[in-house]
């Protein structure tokens, strides 16, 4: 086993490659060109549900006993070895437990992120490295560059459409150094990879996509919640805190929420309201019209850098906020070695505490933090 990383071009070397395999198009097809590019590949799935006896009748996750049934067919008409591992217990403890505590905490948390540091691109690449491999693959879009001096940069995918580098913004140089992506480069249609994964015989080629949160199989992150955390009756006010309305469970809404808020009268000037601000000491939600959403700067903690660090002092960047959210022109200073200041060239909406922030320098992924606090425009609800 070497350290050297991976090149994800015409590789002089054959690498050793631990292709992670969910059950779906996207990783069967990724194994698929990593094989067929001449690395020695070995197919795994993770086995991170609860319940590994469940079924995806009714789901849109990718944790289910179906989709490791989906993945070992998937690796045998690749033709490669495939194993099953039990992350089960990790993933409970880094991914879904945090969801939970963040969302009581009144924070908004991105759990694909957070299984992609702790558990594909730690738990997963750790043991993967133990066992000799050189990198993990898996079936993300985005792009990985080797520059000359064998250093790498994560950058976007070739195709904005399919683009998926804001969830692995969370990845470091040494992670990023064993990643390989080998859908990332390439302009092609989520169709085309439909039509590729049939013409190599993989009959998930017409599965439907997994989305939203996969341990929440129907989709009631609200229910799911509340079944952890109880009912926890509170008010609903407005910004001059007026009660309007009540809730079962703070932990139960988002910054810039404007449908399920149950208020029992309208705004004075009839338009809709929007989620503000969630307080889990008073148990309260305050809402608001759209305007106040309007964010003009931030703070954010615990930043990760994807290969080299940011210069010191402010520049500017572009952001992206939310996995499918557009690109938004910011200015982010690193401060203390521990804490981003963001502002925003223009004010933006529904930007929530425990909500990852990704910088961008063009298509490179700059790195990310996890949203601290942030400002609002003054008087923006007038």
């Amino acid at each position: 086993m070497t350290d050297d990383a991976p090149r994800t071009d015409d590789a002089p070397r054959r690498l050793r490659v631990l292709a992670a395999m969910s059950g779906g198009v996207d990783s069967a097809v990724a194994a698929a060109r990593a094989a067929e590019a001449g690395h020695d590949v070995t197919g795994v799935h993770l086995a991170l549900s609860e319940n590994p006896k469940s079924f995806r009748t009714g789901a849109r996750g990718c944790c289910t006993i179906e989709d490791s049934h989906d993945a070992r067919r998937a690796a045998d008409v690749i033709g490669i070895p495939f194993y099953v591992w039990d992350l089960a217990e990790r993933f409970r403890e880094d991914v879904v437990d945090d969801f939970i505590a963040e969302y009581e905490a009144g924070r908004t948390p991105n759990p694909c992120l957070r299984c992609n540091e702790k558990i594909k691109f730690a738990a997963l690449l750790d043991k993967a490295l133990a066992l000799g491999f050189d990198a993990v693959c898996t079936g993300h879009y985005a792009t990985v560059v080797t520059n000359p001096d064998g250093s790498r940069e994560l950058h976007r995918a070739s195709d904005m459409a399919k683009d998926q580098s804001y969830v692995l913004g969370v990845l470091d140089d040494r992670q990023l150094a064993h990643a390989m992506f080998p859908l990332g480069d390439t302009r092609t249609t989520k169709a085309e990879i439909r039509e590729e994964a049939a013409r190599r015989g993989l009959f998930v080629a017409k599965k439907p996509d997994s989305h939203d949160i996969c341990f929440i199989a129907d989709g009631d992150t609200q229910g799911f919640l509340a079944k952890r955390l109880g009912a926890a009756e509170g008010d609903i006010v407005d910004e001059s805190g007026t009660v309007v309305g009540s809730h079962e469970g703070a932990y139960g809404f988002t910054i810039g929420q404007r449908k399920g808020l149950r208020i029992g009268r309208p705004a004075p000037d009839g338009k809709p309201r929007y989620v503000l601000d969630i307080s889990p000491v008073t148990n309260t939600v305050t809402v608001g019209p759209a305007a106040s959403l309007d964010v003009t700067a931030l703070t954010a903690i615990r930043p990760r850098w994807c290969g080299r660090p940011p210069t010191s002092g402010p520049a500017a960047y572009t952001a992206q906020l939310r996995a499918h959210g557009d690109e938004t022109e910011v200015t982010a200073e690193l401060v203390d070695g521990t804490e981003l200041r963001v502002s925003f060239t223009t004010p933006a909406r529904g930007v929530a505490p425990g909500q990852a922030i990704v910088l961008y320098d063009g298509t490179r992924v700059v790195g990310s933090a996890t949203i601290a606090t942030t400002e609002r425009r003054v008087g923006a609800g007038a």
